[in-house]
């Protein structure tokens, strides 16, 4: 038996036996390695006691599902799942469907006597016959599984339980339906894959070896799919991805023909079938240009070609739009990024966070899963180098894997002709008149890009027919159905909206003549978290208009500096001195996560706070301003950080800026500081977000160095920052901030519509 089967059995059986008594509790390690049989009698007698220890109303509800499952307990398991899909009211009525496949092909097994592999077989035949297309696309999302994934989250499971003296009957719950769904999985993977593709054939005409070859002489791979019985021209809706994964493609076109769209998922050069070198950014606008040409001289195209998609691929999408074909009618990229001002780098900071991504998109024809995926050997790898004092450029070293997209990239510290070729470029948004729909979240790591293209748009094109639709949504989140719970934070019900369902209303709005889908009342839609309303502008200017600034001040308030919408009279300033070589303390940890906190951590930076507000506030937009500064050096990175402090004490992130002053005026440019004298340094490419704000609430700004290990160490010589090492930091960084700093919060008083 597996080591990790091994751990998770005997962890369950041993805390079973002594959870409700133990009060010093943990798990003896030397009997980790012990073999435990999980079909024998002492186990399941120790995972029935577990059960028989808790109320029956907690047994009722569907989180003991797994539990049912796991102690063949099938008849009760379905019970619970069909009164969950009820109550649910088809919002999400597969979340257990891989349960209640297993427990009815379970129970015909024993009715019938009939091999496990024919009676689930038999039960997916009868159940998806009688679904609807787009209700079968659903159940492909749940009912797919990453058996790595599912190692790798059961792992982290018992990590932290490991790290529990006492574990309570939530964790144990959640480590049980990790390992049952696992267990699940592996039973039926076969069986599923099978019953799929007969399914799929009979309603479907899938062609998943498209071969493309572009003028340039480039051969692309590409997915596409169409309804059966289709005899007219229809639009195409088109994804390209460098996520190359041919069964995910293959389901995402499979959802564009379920709308009535010819359906085309499109691999970036060098992916799946294509032999080219996989370089990424560097080719996808002119790839994808001659995709959309070549899908519109097709016999099935009716000469409309409509992107969408996430990520990398609202990159495309944008990159795409710089050629102005003529078929391309609309675009409608989520989380969007911009190469260069996003990934690899946040206004010129180089983030450790994605030095893996190159590895995971260019090891080979798909994905490399198993490497992006050593979470551990990433995190340790930020702190390893780190603690080692030696340069970024110097971080693969470390590692001991070469990154050499990496150490392309860090040629290019500016924001200059390499990157600026790859999408389009200030007076280049002019010409992209197609209508546009640019979806974020307020959390979403790449939401700085999103919004840069938007404003750009908005620039040079001020009668751009650009839509924006942004609410509390993560990366993911914000690229398809947003979870009801983000990072502690229980979103809006309004906000949980369907992302796929929206984009195809839109492309239908576009390309078939349909209204315009009924949430977008005005060009900027966003959801003001803490109200359940989605409230709109006429534009990003005009959300930013109403602005409250605040400068700093060196009046104490409590542990606090006092925010004030009066400057002080006399020029003054505070004082920060920060250790370059120092590798115990870090500065500046801004990433939002949890959202919510009991109270505010000031990690070795200022903290500056606003008086408690007599009214509700509506906080939406972006936030700006201007840092007034004299240091020792000639260049410094550094990071702002807003909270909402609730009358409780506790904490709600509001957002950040991270950036080099060096690049601040101009990213394209670097503009060294000069040491000693009093300089301005703005803040703007910020990221934009929208909060009730209730009475008696404050506003607190962090300000900081920004030295961690999450980004590259500014030492402040003026030298490329990839460049300097520990041995540049012997002199400490020296920073005056001076009270005519200020920030320009994005905030009025709410008037309840």
């Amino acid at each position: 038996m597996k080591t990790h089967h091994t751990k998770l059995i005997l962890l369950i059986a041993l805390i079973s036996q002594l959870l409700p008594t133990a009060e010093g509790f943990s798990l003896p390690k030397t009997l980790l390695e012990q073999p435990i049989n999980w079909s024998s009698d002492s186990t399941k007698l120790a995972i029935q006691k577990l059960a028989s220890q808790w109320e029956k109303d907690t047994l009722d509800s569907a989180n003991s599902v797994p539990l049912l499952s796991l102690l063949d307990q099938h008849n009760k398991a379905l019970n619970l799942i069909n009164e969950y899909e009820n109550n649910e009211s088809g919002l999400r009525p597969f979340v257990y469907l891989h349960f209640k496949l297993y427990s009815l092909a379970k129970i015909s097994q024993q009715n019938k006597a009939m091999s496990f592999d024919q009676s689930f077989t038999l039960a997916f035949k009868q159940f998806s016959a009688r679904v609807s297309d787009a209700q079968l696309y659903q159940m492909s999302r749940h009912l797919y599984y990453s058996h790595k994934q599912g190692v790798s989250d059961l792992n982290l499971l018992l990590k932290g339980l490991l790290k529990k003296t006492k574990p309570n009957q939530q964790e144990i719950l959640r480590l049980v339906e990790e390992y049952q769904r696992f267990k699940v999985y592996l039973t039926i993977r076969e069986s599923l894959n099978k019953g799929f593709e007969l399914e799929l054939n009979n309603r479907y005409i899938i062609d998943e070896n498209v071969l493309i070859k572009t003028p340039t002489g480039v051969t692309l791979s590409a997915v596409i799919v169409k309804k059966k019985g289709h005899k007219t021209r229809l639009p195409t809706a088109l994804m390209s991805t460098i996520y190359t994964n041919t069964l995910r493609n293959k389901w995402t076109a499979i959802n564009a023909a379920n709308h009535g769209y010819i359906g085309v998922v499109s691999d970036t050069r060098g992916k799946r079938l294509s032999d080219e070198k996989i370089e990424p950014f560097e080719h996808d606008g002119i790839d994808t240009h001659h995709v959309i040409d070549w899908i519109s001289k097709q016999p099935w195209s009716d000469g409309q070609v409509g992107m969408y998609g996430g990520s990398y691929s609202g990159f495309v999408q944008w990159a795409a739009a710089k050629y102005q074909h003529s078929a391309l009618k609309t675009i409608v990229p989520y989380v969007a990024a911009i190469p260069g001002q996003g990934l690899p780098m946040e206004n010129n900071v180089f983030i450790t966070a994605n030095y893996a991504w190159p590895f995971y998109v260019t090891n080979n024809k798909y994905l490399d899963n198993e490497l992006y995926y050593d979470n551990q050997r990433w995190r340790e790898l930020s702190e390893k180098w780190y603690l080692s004092g030696r340069s970024y450029r110097e971080i693969d070293q470390v590692d001991g894997l070469n990154n050499p997209w990496l150490q392309k990239w860090l040629k290019h510290p500016a924001y200059d002709a390499y990157w600026q070729a790859m999408v389009p470029y200030k007076k280049q948004f002019q010409n992209i008149k197609i209508p546009v729909l640019t979806v974020t979240g307020y959390y979403d790591d790449g939401q700085i890009s999103a919004i840069q293209y938007l404003k750009e748009h908005e620039s040079y094109n001020p009668q751009s027919n650009h839509y924006l639709l942004i609410g509390p949504y993560d990366h993911f989140g914000a690229q398809g159905k947003p979870d009801k719970h983000l990072r502690g934070y229980d979103i809006d019900s309004v906000a949980q909206i369907d992302i796929n369902e929206l984009t195809f209303d839109w492309l239908n709005h576009v390309m078939k003549g349909a209204a315009k889908p009924a949430l977008l009342k005005g060009k900027i839609n966003y959801q003001l978290m803490g109200s359940n309303q989605w409230l709109n502008a006429p534009s990003l200017k005009d959300l930013n208009q109403t602005k409250k600034r605040l400068f700093f001040t060196t009046k104490k308030y409590k542990e606090q500096l006092l925010l004030s919408p009066q400057p002080e009279q006399t020029l003054a300033a505070v004082s920060q001195k920060v250790d370059l070589n120092d590798r115990f303390k870090s500065h500046n940890q801004y990433y939002p996560w949890p959202i919510i906190n009991d109270k505010l951590e000031v990690p070795n930076g200022l903290a500056f706070i606003t008086d408690a507000f007599n009214e509700a506030q509506e906080f939406s937009g972006i936030i700006s301003g201007k840092i007034v500064i004299k240091t020792n050096k000639k260049d410094f990175d550094f990071g702002l950080i807003v909270y909402e402090i609730l009358p409780n004490g506790q904490t709600f992130h509001l957002g950040y800026y991270l950036g080099r002053a060096s690049y601040a005026n101009d990213m394209s440019r670097r503009q060294l500081l000069e040491p000693n004298k009093i300089q301005s340094i703005p803040f703007e490419r910020s990221r934009m977000t929208s909060k009730l704000i209730g009475k008696g609430s404050r506003i607190a700004l962090l300000v900081n160095v920004n030295k961690n290990a999450g980004a590259q160490i500014n030492y402040g010589t003026g030298k490329d920052v990839s460049d300097e090492n520990i041995s540049d930091g012997e002199e400490d960084l020296t920073i005056q901030w001076y009270n005519t700093s200020f920030i320009d919060l994005p905030i009025k008083q709410w008037v309840q519509n």
